[in-house]
């Protein structure tokens, strides 16, 4: 239990009744190891969102048989209700057919890897946006940046901020985008999709990522890093990402190199579940060999 100076304003035991590593379920959700809207802080994760209540921070742990969830803020009721899709326990792993040596390999070794749904398009959409054929480094400076110059801190003990709103990112001029090291492509593209939500306000995650296929500067990278998280998704898989093809090929099919059209070639016979094949094979922790420079940080905000 917490001590009583970090009490929750409310909390709630989850029983488990299937495999479940909460680090790796909800990795893809941190955004480089300074991400200020969570923590892995040992066995614990922390996470700060929007509700429809208002902001909270959820505190997740487990032991063998449970999953302890606390959390702060007036929207605690709303975040511990929101924790089963959280952490995957709607999820159906059991549904993906190894048809490949290495997949049966990471079905068998990671079968607590579970595929989070957020509910929060929002909160998925803008670092998604801000990571759009930049390197990860970059697109986590810019993300870091730009939450502490608009975020709220987040409630509770942990020194957590909120994903920003949407309507706080469309009242932005794109120019103020330029000190977080973030050009104005990208800016324009979160200034629209932020307006559109705001316009949407209170249509379904479904409805609104439907509705922002549409939208300029959002292609099918993006939809489909928002689907896996927001929506849970499991055949979300990333056509146009800089690594994954090659990924893909190489653990596969022994290719060194692989571009979409292979990728979606080799992982054809998992359609319905090739975002949680992909999920699988980039938690092997294996990559080809390199075959080209890497991509190299840009600093706008020197211009």
């Amino acid at each position: 239990m917490l001590a009583d100076a970090e009490a929750a304003d409310a909390e709630v035991v989850l029983p488990l009744h299937v495999p479940l590593d909460l680090a790796l379920t909800l990795g893809p959700l941190l955004r480089g190891s300074g991400d200020p809207t969570m923590r892995i802080h040992g066995a614990a994760v922390w996470r700060a969102t929007n509700t429809a209540s208002g902001p909270a921070t959820l505190r997740l742990a487990r032991d063998d048989a449970t999953v302890l969830a606390h959390a702060w803020g007036p929207g605690a009721d709303d975040a511990l209700t929101a924790v089963p899709d959280l952490i995957g326990l709607h999820d159906a792993p059991e549904l993906l057919v190894p048809r490949h040596p290495v997949v049966a390999e990471m079905v068998h070794r990671l079968p607590g890897l579970r595929l989070p749904r957020t509910n929060r398009l929002f909160e998925a959409l803008l670092p998604a946006i801000l990571e759009q054929k930049v390197t990860s480094t970059e697109a986590w400076r810019g993300y870091r940046r730009l939450l502490r110059s608009i975020s709220a801190r987040a409630p509770g003990p942990m020194a957590l901020l909120l994903p920003p709103q949407p309507a706080a990112v469309a009242a932005l001029p794109y120019f103020a985008f330029h000190r977080f090291g973030i050009e104005r492509r990208r800016a324009d593209t979160l200034r629209r999709a932020a307006v559109e939500l705001v316009r949407l306000e209170g249509a379904t995650p479904q409805a609104l990522l439907a509705h922002l296929r549409d939208l300029a500067g959002i292609g099918p990278w993006t939809v489909a890093e928002v689907g896996r998280l927001a929506l849970g998704d499991p055949d979300a898989v990333s056509v146009g990402d800089y690594h994954v093809p090659s990924l893909v090929s190489w653990l596969i099919a022994g290719e060194r190199r692989g571009d979409d059209a292979r990728m979606l070639e080799l992982l054809e016979p998992y359609r319905g579940q090739r975002g949680r094949v992909q999920r699988l094979l980039e938690a092997s922790g294996r990559r080809p060999p390199r075959h080209g420079p890497r991509l190299s940080p840009r600093r706008f905000e020197r211009c």
